[in-house]
């Protein structure tokens, strides 16, 4: 089993630019919207998979079945890559609801919340030395709750994302710094283990969250 960390929020709130910390050399890259990385020298360090599939870190994507192969493809055949990022998770969810908006009936919805649940499975069932880190947009539930955003009701009362994730780690802006809540404040989705994180908000710094989520469970295993 790998550690499957969830990282939650607005848009412009820091998901994306805190890759910037991860050694590009072990990470490997599934951008769905193919927008460019927005931290400097992104372009150099991340490069498309090459049509042999030796060699790149880089592939773009929006669909949830090719997402699929990428990631068997990485567990499998990329024993370098030590960290696999999902960058925006919820418009895998959102390109192929819009695609099928037509279509009539609930059936599109169970295909839809499927395909969701079949990538965070594939992650948390890839090699233990795999990270994965999947970034996603944000939405408040009627309960008030801010949490994963997907496409309806029927996908979220049957597939709980947040609960799938080993973490879950919301971005926020505050005083100006973008920083990862750790822990539930009475309105975000977020989760740590115990004692995992000192602080209730930390720098948004994946290869920090890395660190102290590898040395907690070394740890905890010892």
């Amino acid at each position: 089993m790998s550690n499957c960390v969830l990282v939650i929020g607005h848009s412009g709130t820091g998901k994306s630019s805190s890759l910037r910390t991860l050694d590009p050399a072990e990470t490997f890259i599934i951008n769905v919207l193919d927008k460019k990385l927005p931290f400097k020298g992104a372009n150099a360090k991340y490069t498309p998979l090459s049509d042999d599939r030796k060699t790149g870190n880089y592939f773009a994507s929006d669909s949830s079945a090719t997402i699929l192969k990428v990631i068997k493809y990485v567990n499998q055949q990329r024993p370098d890559i030590r960290n696999l990022i999902i960058d925006d998770f919820s418009y895998t969810i959102t390109n192929e609801y819009m695609a099928k908006i037509l279509v009539k009936g609930y059936e599109k919805y169970s295909e839809l919340g499927k395909a969701a649940w079949q990538i965070m499975n594939d992650l948390a069932h890839c090699r233990s030395d795999l990270t994965s880190f999947v970034m996603s947009h944000s939405d408040q539930g009627g309960d008030g709750m801010i949490k994963c955003k997907t496409v309806g009701k029927l996908i979220d009362n049957t597939v709980c994302l947040e609960g799938m994730a080993s973490i879950v780690l919301h971005a926020l802006v505050v005083d100006g710094e973008h920083k990862f809540l750790t822990q539930n404040d009475g309105i975000h989705l977020a989760k740590s283990p115990m004692d995992m994180f000192r602080d209730k908000l930390i720098p948004n710094d994946l290869e920090l969250v890395k660190r102290v989520m590898n040395e907690y469970f070394e740890e905890d295993a010892s």
